[in-house]
This record gives structure tokens, sequence and C-alpha cells, in this order.
């Protein structure tokens, strides 16, 4: 690095990099093993870490824990979205606070409703295209929910953040409701 020679020779040399050799590895023992080595193939207590499920195992695991529709989730957000403008309206008596609930479940459930029509209306092909088009709907979805929330607070002059963003956040956490009401009707 340095173009004087003479000043290179003043240097002390670089040491070689140090290297492990596998028998000096396993002399040091289990406790200095890799934490994240994939080569791990057996749990602690000798069986293997993955078993493959039998055709009925996989039957009896899918009548079990069927899946959870797209439509059911959206269901359970405008529920609560409309809980949350019923709400604003009783206890606040101010149009512009009900409005401004409403604004916020329509940029969480109008978005949603897109992407799941989006996702649903026809199979996809294979493994790719299957990301693919979850991501360009996500895409999709986060433009729409954007684009009504700068069109309300450039569009609605008497705004209420708080009945629009706590309406919103109610609205978006209403898929854990749906999740816990599954667990429970499942035990």
């Amino acid at each position: 690095m340095n173009p004087d020679p003479a000043r290179a020779s003043d240097a002390p040399p670089a040491e070689p990099p140090r290297t492990v050799q596998p028998n000096q590895a396993k002399a040091r023992g289990a406790a200095s093993q890799d934490r994240w080595d994939d080569g791990i193939e057996e749990c602690a207590d000798g069986e293997s870490a993955f078993k493959p499920l039998t055709r009925e195992q996989a039957q009896d695991l899918r009548a079990r824990l069927p899946a959870m529709s797209a439509w059911s989730l959206l269901t359970w957000q405008a529920a609560a979205g409309a809980v949350m403008v019923a709400l604003w309206g009783l206890l606040s008596l101010h149009a512009d606070k009900t409005w401004s609930a409403l604004f916020g479940a329509v940029s969480v459930v109008l978005p949603n409703a897109l992407m799941a029509w989006g996702m649903t209306r026809r199979p996809a092909m294979g493994g790719g295209t299957a990301v693919l088009s979850f991501m360009v709907w996500e895409l999709i979805k986060i433009i729409l929910a954007v684009a009504i929330l700068v069109a309300v607070a450039v569009g609605f002059s008497s705004l209420s953040w708080p009945a629009l963003l706590s309406t919103l956040v109610v609205t978006l956490k209403a898929n854990w409701l749906a999740l816990l009401r599954r667990g429970r009707i499942r035990k």
C-alpha cells in the first residue's frame, strides 16, 4: 500500500490468518460448536429433527387446522372498523369525528379487500408465481392505503386525527381477534 520501498521495510510483517484444523475443533468439545450449524441432524434425545408426515397424518392435520379464509379476516376487520365508527359517533356526537373514523376503517378494509380479491381470483401456477403475485398485490394495497390517507388529509378539512388513527389501528389489529377466536373454538 505504501509506494515508498524504504518505508515498507519498517512495517512489521503481517501475521498469517489463523485457521482451525478439524481435529482441533473436535478437541475443543461441543461447547464451541456453531449454534447455527445446519449439519445437526438429530435432537438431544437422538431422534431425527424432522419427520415427514404420512398421507394420513397430513390429512388429519389439515382437518384439525383448516386454512383461514382471507375473506373471514376481512369480515373481522370490517366489523372492528364498524364498531369503532359507531363508538366515535356515539361518544363524540360530532359528525367530523365519525367521518374521520370511517375514513380510517376504509383505508384499511378497502385495500385489504382488493388484495384478497387479487390473491383469490385464480390460483398461482408455481411457488415463484405465488410469491410474485403476493408481492405485487401487497404493493398495490400499500399504494392504495397511502393514497386514501393522503386524499383524506388533503380533501377533508375538519379531519380528526385521533379518530382516524385509532380506528385505523384497531381495524388493522382485528386479525388478532380472528386468530384468538379460532384458537378458542379449536380447543
